[in-house]
């Protein structure tokens, strides 16, 4: 009941225009299936093999996307059912993403990752260096990939206004590569920013996902 209750709450304060991911890992498939019967959709991992063991046993409309950093030996395990990976942080990766999913004739949604944060442990592209390889034509030459958008995680700091300043970089970012590289592509309209500390702030620069862990689940 408290996780409906809190799904309920977060729906009520973002637009509709925004859709709320429900970060579950580390949780258990008890909990996750109670924010499936509150009508919960959309679920985020970190880890694959996580992921792998809760797809085996939860309902198959579920909307499962990787947030966390991939590893180029794991992506062919979750090829054939994954709906969106967040966490492209790489030309690397990007590429073996294209090879796997060529292998079985799937076009995988994927979101390019961009580094907005100081610190330094977090993945991500550079602005300069996604702008070069999109420019490029590095990253759209993938056929086998369909780049929705853009994520990333801003600074984990109590200073409001550096957060609002990493966001709304990053809206800038978004909405300049929309216009240069991805004009005539409809599926080009993702901007997942914000998680459970920030995302008012997120929703304000101009998100269109929220990634909610904490706020929904509580802490593990």
């Amino acid at each position: 009941m408290e996780i409906a209750e809190g799904l309920n709450r977060i729906k009520s304060e973002i637009p509709e225009n925004v859709r709320l991911l429900a970060v579950s890992k580390f949780h258990s498939e008890s909990v996750i299936l109670e924010a499936y019967g509150a009508g919960q959709r959309i679920f985020g991992e970190n880890r694959v093999q996580e992921l792998l063991v809760k797809y085996d046993h939860l309902p198959k409309d579920i909307e499962w996307h990787l947030i966390g950093h991939l590893q180029a030996n794991k992506v062919k395990y979750i090829i054939p059912f994954i709906h969106t990976i967040q966490s492209i942080d790489s030309l690397k990766i990007a590429e073996k993403v294209n090879r796997e999913a060529g292998k079985i004739n799937r076009k995988i949604r994927v979101l390019l990752q961009i580094h907005i944060a100081q610190e330094e442990q977090k993945f991500g592209f550079a602005f300069e260096e996604a702008d070069e390889l999109l420019k490029n034509g590095a990253l759209r030459s993938l056929t086998n990939l369909n780049i929705a958008g853009l994520m990333g995680m801003a600074t984990f700091t109590d200073n409001r206004t550096q957060i609002r300043d990493e966001f709304h970089r990053l809206r800038g970012f978004y909405l300049r590569i929309k216009n240069d590289y991805f004009a005539n592509s409809d599926s080009f309209n993702e901007l997942s920013i914000g998680m459970s500390d920030d995302y008012p702030i997120a929703v304000e620069e101009g998100s269109t996902m929220i990634r909610i862990g904490s706020k929904l689940f509580g802490l593990r």
